[in-house]
């Protein structure tokens, strides 16, 4: 494992699933744990003065990065605090729909099957057939979930277990044709790939600050088109709620007011995107974009692989799903763990397996020859197959 950048993974052990987590590297941590100091020292006005206003900075300053207005986006703690904020305030009757697809986030499957069944509503889970060659496929079996009953759509940015890059430009162009309320779930997409909000032409878009960007564990964000402001309940009321001192903005007040709790995390932010200009980030990411591309090539060709998608920079960023089967998803992850000191995750969709490397600043070939004999000796033990 490369000491680049000097991040705070183990260097005991091959680490090949940043897109779970993310980490830190030790300067980002040191000014995480200085910003929770300053709250300890003096809690009751950071959290009721000192602190509201750097968090009001903080969010101009990572609406600036994220491309958008700062009284449309909001600190939360991680995508799926938003997106349920999202499910239980969409006003749906009995027979609507939510658009999406079988590639989602697990976690969030649940939380729109919950808040759908409450009102009488179905979460539609399209499939996007699996290989696909070009986006305009993946439109297409998109959309031919769409009906009359269709009020929203929900999809991700990038996809978790299997590492696609969605074309949710062209999907949320042709939801708005349709009249549709446009939801995406972005986690993996601030650092990893360039993120404009204001050229998506989305409502509602979350994603999360402590993957790729590198912040502090539960730092993620909302953005809200303020079209759509006005029927979004927050999680928690509290005193943003006929506030005694209100801003410009109620979604702001009702949102990023939500009790105790400790936002340094929040804080951080700035300092990491500080962090990615001071080390030329772009460059960096652009490196591991490449490596993505060149294991996912060497590992195909290795293993005699079928990709799910082109292996290129339009469907691929700093992570790669690699198609396999086995009849234990758990006992082979932790096998990758505890036989060989690999850390990756292994997903099942669609009762297929795959085993998703992500590629940071600190992995190295080491790293990829770990993966690769691994592999090898576990398709030759029988336990995996390709």
């Amino acid at each position: 494992m490369n000491d680049a950048f000097d991040f705070l993974v183990r260097k005991d052990i091959t680490f090949l699933n940043f897109g779970s987590f993310g980490s830190c590297p030790k300067e980002i941590f040191s000014f995480y744990q200085k910003k929770q100091l300053e709250l300890e020292s003096q809690p009751v006005s950071f959290i009721v003065e000192d602190g509201i206003n750097q968090l009001n900075n903080a969010r101009k300053t990572l609406a600036s990065y994220v491309h958008c207005q700062p009284d449309d986006l909001v600190y939360v703690t991680n995508p799926s605090y938003a997106i349920n904020t999202i499910a239980k305030s969409l006003r749906l009757k009995k027979g609507d729909e939510v658009l999406s697809t079988q590639l989602e986030y697990g976690a969030l499957i649940r939380a729109w099957n919950y808040y759908c069944e409450k009102k009488g509503a179905s979460f539609i889970q399209q499939r996007i057939p699996l290989p696909f060659s070009t986006s305009d496929e993946v439109v297409a079996a998109f959309f031919k979930g769409c009906s009359d009953k269709t009020k929203a759509i929900y999809i991700s940015h990038i996809t978790s277990a299997t590492a696609l890059i969605l074309p949710v430009e062209q999907i949320c162009e042709e939801a708005k044709k349709r009249g549709l309320i446009t939801i995406v779930d972005g986690a993996h997409a601030p650092a990893q790939i360039n993120l404009n909000l204001n050229n998506l032409n989305v409502d509602i878009y979350t994603g999360a600050c402590h993957k790729w960007m590198m912040a502090p564990k539960g730092a993620s964000f909302l953005f809200v088109s303020k079209a759509h402001q006005n029927w979004i309940d927050p999680l928690l009321i509290s005193w943003g709620y006929q506030s005694d001192n209100p801003s410009n903005s109620l979604f702001i007040d009702y949102h990023q007011t939500a009790g105790t709790r400790d936002f340094s995390a929040f804080l951080t932010v700035p300092f990491c995107i500080d962090f990615m200009r001071r080390n030329n980030w772009e460059d960096v990411s652009d490196k591991n974009k490449k490596n993505t591309i060149d294991w996912a090539l060497r590992l195909m060709n290795r293993f005699n692989i079928e990709p799910i998608s082109p292996i290129s920079p339009s469907f691929l960023g700093q992570m790669f799903a690699i198609p396999i089967y086995t009849p234990d998803c758990v006992g082979l992850k932790q096998r990758l763990w505890h036989q060989f000191n690999i850390e990756i995750p292994v997903t099942q969709l669609d009762k297929r397996n795959f085993i998703r490397f992500s590629i940071q600043a600190f992995n190295d070939w080491e790293d990829y020859i770990a993966l690769e004999n691994a592999l090898q000796a576990l398709e030759k033990s029988g336990f995996l197959k390709f």
